[in-house]
């Protein structure tokens, strides 16, 4: 990787009319001066209640025993990788509010990129293998637990990890192979694809494909994956002769469908859909949405319906507040 960075550099400075850009400047929201403090407040609020929700749900998943499922195994991983996510985002957008030095190097923009990216296919996969693992549950419910083997589900994780892994990769390698010699503003606040792209002196057709290409590929892996399960779920109660099975099927599962139409609604919107200049500003909130609203709400969906989840928290207060009464 440091060799195609240096590559790119001279290429930069080659193709540059003798500029090479060894940092980008993000605007944020600098186009409202006299809401940088209240959106520092809102952010750091948000922020700060991302992290303790999603630390608190892998630490209670982890703690409850009646929460060894491999859903609340998938959920936990879907924590950490909103943590993560969020982690990779806030932390700089934060800064850009609070100080004027609003520069970012070359290769800390690639690597917010990269990770970025990671979390973001991670999460749309874990979804659909919570999505799998949901038919597997209601479509063979007395083979669940050995067809959902500990094993099974550890591999699982892993390839999803993997998967986003190269995905993000060859996206950040294309990066790698434009030339960047000027401007250096980027109109966002953090390195988002289309943004790095918007201030390339090459020729981004190639990249734009490929950025299209992949997004769909995935899209449609993970809605294939969904759809095909929830297909066979609803097609399974239906045969069920219990009155209320599809209810309780859909209550069951309305959590899982919630944080899914939440999360492909806004990938689709920012990657198949924002792409022109005019519509910047829909672009930062779209991912404002994506990296910490969706982190801050995905624990509050699954935790609200879920009476075990509930009833650890309650405890773990509950012992709190004897803890420090005492």
């Amino acid at each position: 990787m440091n060799s195609v960075v240096s590559f790119n550099r001279s290429q930069r400075w080659n193709e540059g009319n003798g500029s090479m850009v060894s940092s980008f400047i993000l605007l944020a929201f600098s186009e409202f001066p006299y809401l940088q403090v209240p959106l520092f407040l809102g952010f750091l609020i948000m922020y700060t209640v991302t992290v303790l929700e999603n630390l608190s749900m892998i630490f209670v998943i982890r703690i409850n025993p009646k929460l060894h499922t491999p859903m609340y195994f998938f959920l936990s991983h879907l924590s950490f990788v909103d943590f993560c996510y969020t982690s990779v985002i806030a932390p700089k957008l934060l800064g850009l509010l609070l100080v004027e030095d609003k520069t970012i190097s070359f290769e800390g923009c690639m690597a917010q990129y990269f990770l970025g990216c990671t979390f973001v296919i991670t999460e749309m996969f874990m979804l659909a293998v919570m999505a799998y693992d949901r038919f597997e549950a209601v479509c063979n419910p007395l083979l669940y637990t050995v067809a959902m083997s500990r094993q099974l589900c550890s591999l699982l994780v892993v390839v999803t990890y993997i998967w986003a892994v190269i995905f993000s990769s060859t996206l950040t390698y294309v990066l790698l192979q434009l030339s960047y010699c000027g401007p250096n503003v980027i109109n966002h606040f953090c390195c988002e694809y289309s943004a790095l792209l918007s201030v390339s002196c090459s020729d981004t057709s190639f990249s734009q494909m490929a950025c299209l290409v992949i997004s769909m590929f995935n899209e449609a892996c993970c809605l294939l994956i969904i759809i095909t399960s929830y297909v066979f779920i609803v097609v399974t109660v239906i045969k069920i002769p219990t009155k209320g099975a599809l209810q309780k099927a859909f209550s069951t599962c309305a959590s899982h469908l919630t944080a899914i139409g939440v999360c492909h609604g806004i990938v689709l919107l920012l990657y198949c859909v924002l792409k022109s200049k005019s519509s910047l500003f829909l672009v930062k909130v779209a991912t404002v949405f994506h990296s910490m609203v969706i982190p801050m709400i995905n624990p509050l969906i699954y935790s609200l319906r879920n009476k075990d989840v509930k009833e650890t928290v309650r405890k773990l207060v509950y012992l709190k507040c004897i803890f420090h009464s005492l």
